[in-house]
């Protein structure tokens, strides 16, 4: 993949440029690069990115199905669940049979807990990097005596993963599944050799659970990447951040051949048998039944569906400007290299420099971070902060302007703090 020079749009399509999208954001954002020096500007796009005008169509639109059609407005709800299917699949190179939705990835991941064999197989290895999603649920299940639970240090993601495949070759005839992101939510860092690790479970019919929201929409991330191994993948993610589709639409893929059964499982699992008796003929409770596709399996109950009609909006206005994959990772290398250009002199960055190793984000090792951002956001700058970590999010709308105004105002902030 072409990775552009840091001055450079010549990589972008003409649509996909800043200056092209940004009368498409007229609610999050100022229209123009004459308001810049007054406005606020957003680097929290690792976090929630700014929705396009066209998001509030899709509100509206199922305020509208409701309305009209009441309780039969499911059938409208499904048709834009399997589009919102159909673009993770496109995205990860996946099938939308094997997409499962659900408010967030919690839902998701404590579905995939409870699947889990944990009676013959109680361990399962967690990276210390990831998302409170996943570690307060792991040490909840760990503290209840539910599982167990080897951590393995996040520092040196690019050795990350061999020392996952290290804790498998000694626990893994005790390991059910392997839990790591594929980008480190505090530090922006890409989780190298997941190929490797995948090979490695599979070796030792071990699930590999992979935290991929800090990828989805920013940093390709291919199943085909996997060969054989994908099928003992599962991939979660969501569209609150990269996406710009805002809560409530998280994903993650089943592999097809797995026969993994949630205990927490919802309704919805098996939607279209639910007018079957419960009982047969003597009164026994029948066994419960999933759907033909493998993601019914963990599907949930009923939902808030307004997500789903946004996030099928913002999808179609990304495919017409042109905002796939690739150039979603053509804007972002040359968005967050104008960044560590701009700040990495006076403050430290935790996030790889090298653009094949870093994510979305970039974040700078600052005492006080949180007061740091606070001290921004006083100067209408919008961060965020995970730590130490003091993290920038860069979005495809955002002018270089914004971004060099932003680096202005945060070394006043350095100059004030003597740094």
């Amino acid at each position: 993949m072409l990775i552009p020079d840091s001055q450079s749009l010549s990589a972008i399509p003409l649509e996909a440029r800043p200056e092209n999208l940004r009368t498409s954001y007229q609610h999050f954002l100022s229209p123009s690069i004459e308001a810049v020096d007054s406005s606020r500007i957003l680097l929290t796009g690792h976090s929630h990115q700014a929705w396009p005008d066209v998001a509030k169509e899709g509100i509206l639109e199922a305020f509208a199905d409701a309305a009209h059609h009441v309780d039969d407005k499911w059938s409208a709800v499904f048709e834009r669940a399997e589009s919102v299917r159909e673009e993770i699949a496109r995205v990860v190179d996946g099938q939308s049979s094997e997409i499962a939705l659900a408010q967030n990835t919690h839902e998701l991941f404590t579905r995939f807990l409870s699947a889990l064999p944990l009676g013959k197989r109680p361990l399962v290895i967690a990276t210390s990097g990831e998302f409170h999603s996943v570690y307060r649920q792991l040490s909840a299940a760990a503290q209840a005596g539910i599982l167990e639970v080897e951590w393995v240090s996040s520092d040196a993601p690019s050795t990350l993963a061999e020392r996952l495949i290290e804790a498998l070759s000694l626990y893994g005839d005790r390991c059910s599944a392997v839990i790591t992101s594929s980008v480190l939510f505090q530090s922006g860092a890409i989780v190298e050799g997941l190929e490797d690790l995948a090979n490695a479970c599979l070796e030792k019919e071990v699930r590999l659970f992979i935290d991929a929201y800090h990828s989805f929409k920013v940093v390709p991330l291919s199943l085909e990447r996997f060969s054989e191994s994908r099928e003992i993948i599962y991939l979660s993610g969501g569209g609150y951040k990269y996406a710009q589709w805002g809560e409530g639409v998280c994903w993650l893929r089943v592999p097809t051949t797995d026969s993994l059964r949630p205990i927490f499982t919802g309704w919805f699992s098996d939607f279209a048998h639910l007018h079957e008796p419960r009982y047969d003929a003597r009164g026994r409770a029948r066994s419960i039944n999933f759907g033909e596709r493998p993601a019914e399996r963990f599907a949930g109950s009923t939902f808030d569906p307004t997500s789903l009609y946004r996030a099928a909006k913002v999808s179609e206005f990304f495919n017409q400007h042109h905002l796939d994959i690739s150039t979603l990772r053509a804007i972002s290398l040359r968005q967050t290299q104008r960044l560590l250009d701009g700040l990495s002199d006076r403050l430290p960055p935790i996030t790889p420099v090298e653009p094949e190793r870093r994510g979305g984000f970039v974040a700078f090792r600052v005492e006080g971070a949180h007061e740091w951002s606070r001290r921004l956001r006083e100067l209408h700058i919008f961060t965020d902060a995970r730590g130490d970590a003091l993290r920038f999010g860069p979005a495809p709308y955002l002018l270089d302007a914004e971004i060099d105004e932003a680096i202005s105002r945060a070394l006043t902030l350095c100059d004030r703090k003597g740094i």
